[in-house]
This record gives C-alpha cells, sequence and structure tokens, in this order.
C-alpha cells in the first residue's frame, strides 16, 4: 500500500476534480504491475495497472489506495476491468466518500467473489486526497495557507521587502506545493507590492502551473503586472466586486485574464462566496500565498483548512514590520487559534511548520 500510494502522488494536481489514486498488483508476494490516475477522463488508476499486464492477472491481489469506481463516468467501471482481470483479493485503503462511489464497489466486487479488505494505511490515504474530500463534502476547494516570517514573527519589512526570508531550499518546496495543488490565490496588494509570476519553477522545468486568483476588490491589477503577461498553460482569474468598465475588461481579456465578480461583505470581496464560485469550477485545492489582509480574514471566517508556516532565523529587529494576518485577532490567550496534527521540518536553516487548525 505504501508503494500505491507513492504512485499516487505521481498524480496530484493533475487529476482534479478526481482524486489521486494509486495502485500495486502482487503475485507470489512480488510486485508485477504498477499504475496511478494520470489525469480525469484518463485511465484510472486499477486499469493503469492491468494494462500492464495485458488485463491478466489471475489469482493476484490489488492494492489500490481508493475505493474502486462502480459506475459509468469518463470511464467505464473499475470494477469490472477487475472481475475480468481475475484479480483475487483486493486490499482498500480507503472507502471513496463519493455518493456514486461510496461502498458501491467493495460491495459490488465482494457479491462477485473477490475478497476484499479495507482501511489498510487509512489515515495516510486520507491525507493524501484531503482536497478530494473537502470538495466532495462541501463542494468548495480545500484552503491551504503558506507564510514565511522571520523569527520575530514579520512577513515583510515596513518598506513591504520580503525578498528573501527563506533560502532556496525552502522556496523549492514552495514551487513543489504550487505543481500539486489546482490554484494558487493572492490579493492585489501582493501584486502591487512584489508583482509575483505565480508560476511554478522547478528545477529541470517539469512544474505544471496551477490557476492563478487574484483578488482584487476595486480592479487595481496594472495591466502590465507579470500574473498578467507570462506565458503559461492556464489562466489567471481576477476577482472583483463589480465589472470594470468595457474598455478596461477589453484589455483584460486581450491578456486572457478572466474577470470574476463576487459579492462583497463589509466593502470587500466575500471570501466564502468566493469559494463557492471556485468549487463550481471544480478547483479542488487552493494554495493562499498571501497578503495579510486576505489571510486575516481567510483566518476570521474560519476558511483555512492548513497552514504551512516558514520561520527564519532572521530578527527584523523593530515593531515596524508587516505581520502574517491583520485585522482583529484573538483578545486572550485561550481564544488564540490552535493547531493540530503537527508536522514540523528543516529545509536547511528554515523551520516549516505544518499544521490543521483546531476550530472546535
Amino acid at each position: 500500500m505504501r508503494e500505491a500510494l507513492r504512485q499516487a502522488r505521481k498524480g496530484l494536481g493533475r487529476t482534479s476534480p478526481n482524486p489521486a489514486v494509486g495502485a500495486v498488483i502482487v503475485r507470489e508476494g512480488e510486485i508485477v504491475a504498477r499504475g496511478y490516475h494520470h489525469r480525469a477522463g484518463h485511465p484510472h488508476a486499477e486499469v493503469e495497472a492491468l494494462r500492464k499486464l495485458e488485463g491478466k492477472a489471475q489469482g493476484s491481489t490489488l492494492y489500490v489506495t481508493l475505493e474502486p469506481c462502480n459506475h459509468f463516468g469518463r470511464t467505464p467501471p473499475c470494477t469490472e476491468a477487475i472481475l475480468k482481470s481475475g484479480i483475487q483479493r483486493v486490499v482498500v485503503g480507503m472507502k471513496d466518500p463519493n455518493p456514486q462511489v461510496s461502498g458501491g464497489g467493495c460491495g459490488f466486487l465482494k457479491k462477485n467473489g473477490v475478497e476484499v479488505s479495507t482501511s489498510l494505511l487509512e489515515p495516510e490515504c486520507r491525507r493524501l486526497n484531503e482536497g478530494y474530500l473537502k470538495f466532495v463534502a462541501h463542494k468548495r476547494p480545500f484552503v491551504m495557507v503558506k507564510s514565511a516570517l522571520t523569527l520575530d514573527g514579520w512577513t515583510a519589512t515596513s518598506t513591504g521587502d520580503s525578498k528573501w526570508i527563506t533560502n532556496e531550499r525552502s522556496r523549492q518546496f514552495v514551487h513543489g506545493l504550487r505543481n500539486r495543488v489546482d490554484a494558487l490565490l493572492v490579493g492585489v496588494g501582493t501584486v502591487l507590492a512584489d508583482d509575483p509570476s505565480l508560476t511554478t519553477r522547478l528545477k529541470g522545468g517539469q512544474g505544471k502551473d496551477p490557476v492563478r486568483i487574484v483578488v482584487d476588490t476595486n480592479v487595481r491589477t496594472p495591466l502590465d503586472a507579470k500574473v498578467l503577461g507570462h506565458k503559461s498553460d492556464t489562466q489567471t482569474l481576477l476577482v472583483a466586486g463589480a465589472y470594470p468598465r468595457p474598455e478596461i475588461r477589453k484589455k483584460f481579456q486581450e491578456n486572457g485574464v478572466s474577470i470574476i465578480t463576487c459579492p462583497l461583505k463589509d466593502g470587500r470581496i466575500d471570501l466564502g462566496a468566493l469559494m463557492d464560485i471556485l468549487g463550481e469550477r471544480s478547483l479542488t485545492t487552493l494554495l493562499v500565498e498571501g497578503g495579510a489582509s486576505i489571510i486575516g480574514s481567510l483566518l476570521r471566517e474560519r476558511l483555512v483548512d492548513k497552514f504551512l508556516i516558514f520561520t527564519a532565523p532572521k530578527l527584523l529587529g523593530g515593531n515596524d514590520g508587516v505581520p502574517m494576518a491583520t485585522g482583529p485577532g484573538a483578545r486572550q490567550m485561550d481564544d488564540c487559534l490552535c493547531l493540530r496534527d503537527l508536522e514540523v521540518r528543516r529545509f536547511g536553516e528554515d523551520i516549516l511548520t505544518v499544521g490543521y487548525p483546531d476550530y472546535g
């Protein structure tokens, strides 16, 4: 199953709105075939592995990270291919919560004489597809907030300078994150301060660019901003409170930018409503990289599902920097938001803390 999980990770960021799934076929204790789901509309992991055996796997065991489908979608049911192959036993990492699948795949296989075991390494399988699970349950993307802080808690100097708080290894990890998510979101303040490209720049140039989203209530994004002008296979979305004047709208459209209007809340983009809009576009994972106003609003609206916070061994040495989040925070320590299921990693001298908010 660990090898099936390794296979599944190859599809992260490319299968949306489908889950990332990996499969391994074992015969007499040896792995004889591997497969993973490459992208929506392509063969599922089980079929991908079976094809390497020309569909014949008599007496073998199939390990798959997610319950096989038993319905016609863009591809035929995997359960039919499993039965035809002669697979004797199927070991499933986790049941699929999708109402079209839930329990149906395992039940169908059992009724047709296949031995089925479930819940092997289930926590790892659920963590792998946390974005898919959120999307199936709530029709909203799984929201991850990434921030980089000095050791005394600042994300930029008083002049807005933030390049670079973290080292090259940390920044390459972030590009790996971009490669695995559907969309990347920043506020217009970040665009004005840093003029980022918001692309994936991995060594070797193999990364996939996420959909780039700029939250810009009053359409202040410059037409020559890098996020609008670079060449990419994926689009840029500008989220505004109202459509700009036709001549301005035309210039954005000429740059390949789609403008989304979103309801306002207290004079700003209603981020909860925006999550519904992004869900309608089948965006299942969203990485937020700033700025402080956006992150503060997301926190107060309880829209964050996961935090990835880097701290670097640098001290701003004053009280005039830019914090991770702006706006009213907790008044008492007992009211602070706590993180659970922590994971801590080092990238050279930088420390990354990953955790999930406990909203209680």
